[in-house]
């Protein structure tokens, strides 16, 4: 928090210095072209050469200060977003708000733990982690999310993870720019297409005709003006008429690969920023140097190719301003020219623009964990291992309020598979949640909520929270055995860590009881490892079948002072208090 707070002052005053700046610059650009203007007007009016050579010189620094302009017009704008970021953050730590998206578009209900344990939507794993701006960041964080890394992978993004992590400024400096890119699956898609449309080369002809019509039009321009003949006048009007026809010849190519490319140069351009970023820094952990390794292609920074990229984009948007568009093209076939450089860009480097755009996702990605990690100096790196051994010290919920939250011990050997019990509102749905979630955190080489752990990496499974699929005409009960299915399919392929939370509810107690019994026996069959939660106690009693698989442990809830008292400790055993009957009689119900 302090950091932030030390930030929020330190940018507070560099975007009021830059606004100084900023508010002097455009007072000194407003008064150079009124300068500029009444030297005009006292030229007219007295022909002296004086006013003519103030009034180029106002316009000079005119053009002066407007480059200054755009240049302090960004650092301010970048201050801004630097302190709105730092603001975030202490609101997101004051717990006052979650000023992050949160990724409902990546829902997916047929996902096998993705619904379950709200990794997507309003307070959820993503919101709360999210810091990426770009789309292809939020894309890269989601499908992240949704997957369990193999070992050698989330070692190299622990090491990454724990490098970014005191890189502070340059982490927000780099979603500073994300931000102001103003990126949108739009134009992230106006990209792709982009580089999968394929274009045939523009014809001999054509291009032959781009060098020798300029040509004539400037040598007869300067016979003119060497011959004083105003014949030479009508050539020159006829190249010109000339030029404008062989565009025509080229508009529909030049469309085609402008086509919904609206503001492309400027996404690009800050792409490059992003790139030129990471090109920049220097880093230690292998992951993050592999990943500036890919950003030279052909003996040349990424940063560049998409520079001259951008200003390629930027060159061909003239088209669409007639006068200009008619002036460049009617001398010297301007925009023919850009299509020419364009296309020769496209065919040498387009292939590697999605692979930069990747790393872009990639490094976000990696930030927004780095930045769980530097929120939470408590939280630890899972010590990886192919034991099959899972254990959690303090285990909890990291989304839960860090001031309240209460931690548990659990382990997975050498019995791997738990019955739990208690009663409702004891804690049992929270602590398979925080199992599946720290699963996934360690899956993907996050930190974990917890002060130590052991992990072998395991796909997740998940029964908890199914919803009736109206579109599908499908009920809960019909969802809850789709379900089930689905994960009795994946631990034919390999083990998996499994979670299921009182299943069966839409039948009738000795349907459920036996049904649960031979579920909980057919994943044990299957080397899952996890937890199933219940309020049957015959559940509880395959433990005496399986006694080095199964091992029952329960949440209990104690009766003080005529009232409930959860104190959401797990315990060895089976629950044995019954506090739905002891509320029914307290509230006169029974």
């Amino acid at each position: 928090m302090k950091a932030y707070l030390d930030n929020v002052t330190e940018y507070s005053e560099l975007y009021q210095k830059t606004n100084k700046k900023y508010n002097s610059i455009s007072l000194l650009r407003l008064l150079s072209i009124s300068l500029f203007l009444f030297f005009m007007f006292y030229y007219i009016k007295t022909s002296e050469i004086l006013f003519i050579i103030l009034a180029v010189l106002s316009f000079v620094g005119f053009i002066i200060l407007m480059r200054i302009h755009s240049k302090i017009s960004f650092q301010r704008l970048f201050a801004e977003t630097l302190l709105k970021i730092n603001k975030n953050e202490i609101t997101f730590l004051k717990r006052e708000k979650t000023p992050f998206e949160n990724g409902v578009e990546f829902i997916d209900f047929h996902h096998p733990y993705a619904y379950d344990l709200d990794i997507f939507g309003e307070h959820s794993l993503f919101q709360n982690l999210n810091r990426t701006a770009s789309f292809i960041g939020k894309k890269t964080l989601a499908e992240t999310l949704l997957q369990t890394l193999p070992e050698t992978s989330i070692l190299e993004n622990q090491e990454a993870i724990k490098e970014l992590k005191n890189k502070l400024n340059w982490r927000q400096e780099f979603q500073a720019l994300s931000i102001l890119s103003d990126d949108s699956k739009s134009s992230y898609e106006a990209i792709k297409n982009w580089i999968s449309f394929k274009n045939d080369p523009l014809s001999k002809v054509l291009v032959s005709l781009s060098i020798i019509l300029p040509v004539l039009f400037f040598g007869f321009v300067a016979a003119y003006f060497i011959t004083s003949k105003a014949i030479i006048l009508s050539y020159v009007t006829y190249i010109f008429i000339a030029n404008l026809i062989v565009l025509g010849r080229a508009v529909k190519r030049i469309q085609s690969e402008i086509a919904k490319a609206d503001n492309i140069d400027k996404i690009i351009k800050h792409y490059g920023l992003l790139i030129e970023k990471i090109e920049n820094e220097t880093f230690q952990s292998k992951k993050l140097v592999e990943l500036q390794h890919h950003l030279t292609f052909k003996s040349i920074k990424a940063s560049q190719h998409l520079k001259q990229l951008s200003e390629l984009f930027s060159r061909m948007d003239t088209i669409n301003n007639f006068v200009t568009a008619t002036l460049f093209n009617g001398t010297f076939l301007f925009n023919l020219h850009v299509l020419r450089a364009l296309l020769k860009w496209k065919e040498n480097y387009a292939s590697e623009i999605s692979n930069w755009m990747d790393i872009i996702g990639e490094i976000e990605t990696l930030d927004s964990l780095a930045n769980l990690a530097y929120n939470n100096e408590d939280f630890v790196f899972p010590e990886i291992n192919s034991d099959y051994k899972i254990e959690f010290k303090n285990l909890s919920h990291p989304l839960l309020n860090p001031a309240t939250r209460i931690g548990n011990d659990t382990q997975f050997y050498p019995q791997s598979f738990v019955i739990l019990t208690g009663s409702n509102m004891s804690g049992k749905s929270t602590f398979l949640r925080s199992l599946g979630i720290n699963m996934v955190l360690g899956g993907i080489g996050s930190v974990v909520c917890a002060t130590e752990a052991k992990l072998h990496p395991l796909p997740v499974l998940v029964s908890m929270r199914l919803s009736d699929s109206l579109s599908d005409s499908e009920s809960y009960f019909f969802a809850e055995i789709k379900r089930l299915k689905q994960i009795m399919e994946a631990l034919e392929n390999q083990p998996a860590f499994v979670l299921l939370d009182e299943i069966l509810r839409g039948t009738n107690s000795d349907d459920k009881r036996n049904g649960t019994i031979e579920v909980v026996k057919k994943v044990i069959a299957k080397k899952a490892i996890g937890a199933i939660a219940t309020h049957d106690i015959e559940v509880c009693l395959t433990t005496n079948e399986y006694p080095d698989v199964l091992i029952n442990q329960c949440f209990e809830v104690e009766i003080q002072n005529n009232d409930l008292h959860f104190d959401y400790k797990l315990r060895n055993g089976i629950c044995k208090n019954k506090s739905a009957t002891f509320l029914m009689q307290k509230m006169g119900v029974i």
